[in-house]
């Protein structure tokens, strides 16, 4: 299936239900006084986090989200019924964001969280409501106030802890295969993986992260040039950056260190905090160069790129290698949590002694 990670939808919320003019009339209470009761509230739209969904594509098809109008009052104080609010389920990593005026709404991060992004009209109020010691028979009633439209932009960043980074046929896709459960489709073609793709690594029993096969970057990617920068954001959901680097290019014009200096421009180029992330080295398809000669070749590439970060040596075809890099990145994730988890203790006890 296509990956869709952009969308453009309206979101009508329901009007509220007006109030009603109406007055108690029963035998032997000739003036029984009003009894017009409010209407019912209008219905919201909602987007609901789901881990069932993985694109935007049923955007593509719905493009208009109504929830209903509520109901108008009735006679007897009888308030009219609220309308049913909509919701909608997406993908976990939707940010929604008014198309209007490019306001953030919110973001979709989790399962089961609700985001409302159009709120229901007020119910409108009978004319019980307006009586009083001087107005006794009032034929005052307000109607129901109008619920909020809005165009709505979605845009999916996949949600993973660990992206790989790197040109076509770096091998990123193997890798994804050969460390989890994910079988991205490979192929000796630049460009063989053109959708997002994640999958579930674990590194024992109870310890597993999520890793995102992104495809492929080239030069002038974050102009727009191949696929884009389309892919680009998903990088900035990640923990960790892998730089998945083939030390035998296929058929490429670029040398290792060439092909790893123009992904590393490009994400510069993009901006944002990309370029900031942590990134580890993964010098891939050794099994390609002589046994002596690995350790040689791959200190030459690191010393030609000025790498300070980890550097890993894998094969993701055979399988060398990897297990040692899934622990490495296993423990990494877990210590990251851990300073986490402390800086959030840190700031509950501050708010305690303010207090």
């Amino acid at each position: 299936m296509k990956f869709v990670d952009e969308a453009s939808v309206r979101a009508e919320a329901g009007n509220g239900g007006k109030g009603h003019v109406s007055f108690r009339r029963e035998k032997y209470i000739p003036f029984g006084g009003p009894d017009g009761g409010d209407g019912g509230d209008g219905g919201s739209v909602y987007l609901q986090g789901t881990e069932a969904l993985n694109t935007l594509i049923d955007m593509r098809f719905n493009r208009f989200l109504r929830a209903d109008h509520g109901q108008k009052g009735m006679s007897r104080n009888c308030t009219g019924r609220s309308g049913e609010d909509l919701i909608v389920p997406v993908p976990l990593g939707t940010i929604v964001y008014d198309d209007g005026t490019d306001e953030l709404i919110g973001d979709v991060t989790s399962e089961g969280q609700k985001l409302l992004v159009a709120a229901g009209g007020f119910h409108g109020l009978g004319n019980a409501r307006y009586k009083s010691s001087t107005n006794r028979a009032p034929r005052q009633f307000s109607p129901g106030s109008e619920g909020e439209h809005r165009v709505l932009r979605l845009e999916l960043k996949v949600l993973a802890d660990v992206g790989t980074l790197g040109l076509p046929n770096a091998g990123k896709s193997s890798l994804i295969r050969a460390i989890s459960s994910a079988q991205p489709k490979v192929a000796n073609y630049p460009f063989t993986t053109l959708h997002p793709s994640l999958g579930v690594v674990r590194a024992d029993e109870l310890r597993s992260f999520v890793i995102a096969d992104i495809p492929g970057i080239i030069e002038g990617a974050a102009e727009g040039a191949g696929l884009g920068n389309l892919f680009l954001r998903h990088l900035a959901r990640n923990n960790l950056l892998l730089h998945v680097v083939d030390v035998e290019p296929y058929e490429s014009d670029l040398d290792p260190v060439s092909a790893a200096k123009a992904a590393i421009v490009e994400i510069e180029k993009w901006g944002g905090d990309l370029a900031k992330k942590t990134r580890w080295l993964v010098l891939n398809k050794i099994d390609l160069l002589p046994e002596e000669e690995i350790d040689s070749y791959s200190k030459m590439i690191v010393d030609e790129l000025a790498w300070t970060g980890p550097v890993f040596n894998v094969s993701a075809m055979k399988k060398t290698g990897t297990k040692a890099l899934v622990h490495a990145i296993m423990d990494y994730l877990d210590q990251q949590k851990a300073l986490q988890l402390e800086k959030e203790r840190e700031g509950e006890n501050e708010l305690d002694d303010n207090f």
